[in-house]
């Protein structure tokens, strides 16, 4: 992987991008490639590092202007034809739409398109979101099923979907199981004293689980178990099933929940926390769980794709039904009251984070596919 190569990052926000992909985008800069994000930049969030050049766009997730979406669509045509890139990463369905579609107009040698879970346009029962489902699935057939063109899934649930889709060619859809987590960064601690915490860190959206979880602590609460249930993060106004500021202060001032809001220091928050909860629908292979895991953190979550990759039922942590609080209610119960449980699955879900889901293994198998990709130019 010799000579001045130049990769472009399309992600739709600064923040995704700096939590998800900064790894990979240094690896590019240590291997000598020029590096260049476009994206939407968010305060706060500072990217532009090592040599990074940041392109902003006005793009959005939410976004449903249909005149807008064209004139995001053209932005990042006309940046990526005046970049001329060797390579496209785009990641996020939104990104992979458009940034696809414009390779393929202004000729980029090779796309790498990462679908990092199958989310809220995949899920949805509803009429008109399954029409925009089959549209979505056309389109992404139409711009990716390229001999130059390669997909990144999260999970085996995603790659049977889009496989038998035949929404890209088998042999060139690659199964990379989450963005990596920094083992040296996130380490096991021991135990806090006092009261046993259980922790749901994400988005602050309904397809986390986010009411279920209230629901449960509330009866918890309601048959005086001894634990807390913390809420960390924020609301995500363009996603369509975001929660509300006014229903997250409620549930807090009410004492069913403790919400922490957005914390940076989600190391200190698995120091102080006992146990991870997330009760999502579907996931790719979420961040919130490897972290816990490195931890060294029991977890309960879903048995959805995404989730169960993670925890084994009875291993790292115990899988609950979706959409079922009172299953919830049952797991959260069991490791409130079994101590040595809760020691024997973070010592294997550190484990498990070691053996699967370290920094370095995704960022190696990331740099694998863009080799084998600049092989075929020669």
């Amino acid at each position: 992987m010799n000579g001045r190569r130049k990769i472009i990052f399309l992600v739709a926000e600064s923040w995704y991008f700096a939590s998800h992909r900064l790894p990979i985008a240094k690896a590019c800069l240590a291997l000598g490639w020029d590096v260049v994000v476009i994206t939407r930049v968010q305060d706060g969030t500072d990217i532009a590092e090592g040599g990074i050049r940041v392109i902003p766009i006005r793009l959005r997730r939410s976004g449903r202007n249909p005149f807008e979406e064209i004139l995001s669509l053209l932005e990042i045509f006309r940046i990526i034809r005046r970049e001329k890139p060797d390579i496209l990463h785009s990641v996020g369905l939104k990104p992979v739409l458009y940034g696809a579609t414009a390779s393929l107009l202004a000729k980029v040698p090779h796309t790498v398109s990462a679908l990092a879970g199958m989310g809220y346009i995949f899920m949805s029962g509803q009429l008109r979101i399954r029409l925009i489902r089959k549209v979505i699935i056309i389109w992404l057939r139409s711009v990716l099923r390229r001999r130059t063109a390669w997909l990144i899934l999260q999970n085996d649930d995603d790659v049977a979907l889009l496989s038998k889709g035949g929404v890209a060619y088998p042999q060139q859809i690659a199964l990379i199981r989450g963005s990596g987590v920094d083992l040296d960064h996130f380490r096991p601690t021991p135990e806090s004293p006092g009261p046993v915490i259980f922790a749901l860190v994400s988005r602050m959206l309904a397809d986390k689980g986010v009411r279920e979880l209230v629901w449960a602590a509330r009866e918890l609460k309601r048959r005086g178990d001894p634990v807390q249930v913390w809420l960390v993060g924020a609301p995500d106004p363009d996603n369509p099933t975001s929660l509300t500021d006014r229903d997250l202060r409620a549930w807090h001032e009410e004492g069913i929940i403790v919400w922490h809001g957005p914390r940076d220091d989600i190391k200190t928050v698995w120091e102080q926390a006992h146990v991870c909860v997330l009760p999502s629908y579907r996931e790719g292979l979420p961040k919130a769980l490897l972290e816990a895991a490195a931890c060294g953190r029991p977890m309960i979550t879903t048995d959805v794709p995404g989730c169960r990759e993670v925890v084994r039922d009875g291993i790292e942590g115990l899988l609950v039904p979706p959409n079922d609080w009172g299953c919830l209610v049952q797991a959260i119960s069991k490791l409130a009251h079994s101590p040595e449980l809760r020691v024997r699955m973070g010592l294997a879900a550190r484990r498990h984070a070691e053996e699967m889901f370290s920094i370095e293994k995704t960022v190696d198998l990331t740099l694998d596919v863009y080799k084998t990709m600049l092989a075929s130019d020669r």
